[in-house]
């Protein structure tokens, strides 16, 4: 057994850049999962940067100097911004409200329906079932609600928390763009001298993760505007949330989009009931979800590394849990890191001291 893991060993770790790679991959894990939430807002700017850096960089090619092409593009972005602050937001929360004012009448009328599944179907469904399903949502209701009232009670700490946010990531996203090339070079100097491995490394993630940010913010804001439209033009109520849970879905691929398919349908089939509007509505989302898989997102995520379905499940159920929204907004990327270690890992064959003898 020794001699198996000494083989093991010899092979993976014999390369001094891959013992270094690896060493600054298990400090980035550590500073991820110990201090993900107090660096929240670095993170937070770090990824604005990436979404403007294509705008800047582009700028930069047409011989405009780096602080003018920063300024032409961050002041637009922050003007767009507080637009959707003050527009956009106040529009949801009234929205939100109003669902929240229904949800009775709502609730009321659900169970109505499934005291009705007996007489309906009595040989799959039985007044007893149906009684333990109602009292399941009823306590789900009464432990939502509680949620809700700890969550306003603790809205001033969330008010401050945002107020920071508002502050601090603006000023870190002009720093960022603005002495980026400053930044690099001190990170550079940082790093070991033999960092070629790294370096590869680096280049591709680099390339690969300013590619998904950009394209997922494009993403969201397509699916999310086109949803909405949809919905609107149908008919459908609260067609703006709906729209913007539809645009935040993508977020997480294929879960996402099937745990936005419940409130569409809950929705829908209180408003119209099993009709034709309901199958409408279902049948037009089912194609906002086909063209953003089938369409959209190979057009904007085009050079991106491919992965399994099964490996995109496995890294939002890992990095999520382990960094929350932030680990699975870039469970992607951080699945195409791994994958890319894993096959730029340098690799050494042990020498047999008995056959070279």
């Amino acid at each position: 057994m020794n001699n198996v893991i000494s083989k093991w060993i010899k092979k993976y770790f014999s390369d001094p850049e891959g013992v270094i790679l690896g060493i600054l991959l298990l400090v980035g894990l550590a500073v991820v999962v110990f201090m993900g939430n107090m660096l929240a807002p670095v993170l937070a700017a770090v990824v604005i940067a990436y979404l403007l850096e294509g705008l800047v960089s582009g700028l930069e090619s047409h011989r405009v100097s780096r602080l003018p092409a920063v300024l032409i593009v961050f002041v637009p972005f922050m003007v767009f911004v507080i637009l959707i602050l003050l527009g956009l937001l106040p529009l949801l929360s009234s929205q939100v409200s109003q669902l929240v004012g229904q949800l009775p009448q709502m609730i009321a009328g659900g169970k109505e329906s499934l005291l009705h599944l007996p007489e309906m179907y009595p040989k799959f469904i039985t007044e007893v079932q149906v009684e333990e399903l109602i009292a399941t949502i009823t306590a789900g209701v009464k432990t939502l609600g509680q949620n809700v009232l700890s969550l306003s009670l603790a809205s001033i700490t969330g008010l401050f928390t945002l107020l920071v946010y508002l502050i601090l990531v603006p000023v870190l996203v002009f720093f960022f763009l603005k002495d980026k090339t400053k930044l690099v070079g001190w990170l550079k100097t940082s790093l070991p001298r033999e960092r070629t491995l790294i370096t590869r490394v680096w280049v591709e993630m680099n390339q690969q993760i300013g590619n998904y940010v950009r394209g997922k913010f494009a993403e969201i804001i397509i699916v999310g505007i086109v949803s909405y439209l949809v919905f609107a033009v149908m008919g459908l109520n609260f067609a703006m949330l709906l729209g913007a849970l539809v645009g935040l879905s993508v977020i997480i691929p294929y879960i996402g989009a099937a745990a936005v398919t419940l409130p569409v349908a809950l929705i829908g089939y209180f408003q119209w009931g099993w009709s034709s509007d309901l199958a409408y509505i279902l049948a037009a989302y089912a194609v906002i979800q086909a063209l953003d898989g089938n369409v959209l997102v190979p057009w904007l995520f085009s050079e991106a590394v491919n992965l399994h379905p099964i490996a995109i499940i496995v890294a939002v159920l890992v990095f999520g849990g382990t960094w929350g929204f932030w680990g699975v907004f870039f469970a992607i990327p951080l699945a195409t890191l791994v994958k890319a270690v894993i096959n730029a890992w340098p690799r050494s064959e042990p020498v047999d001291v008995a056959t070279s003898a």
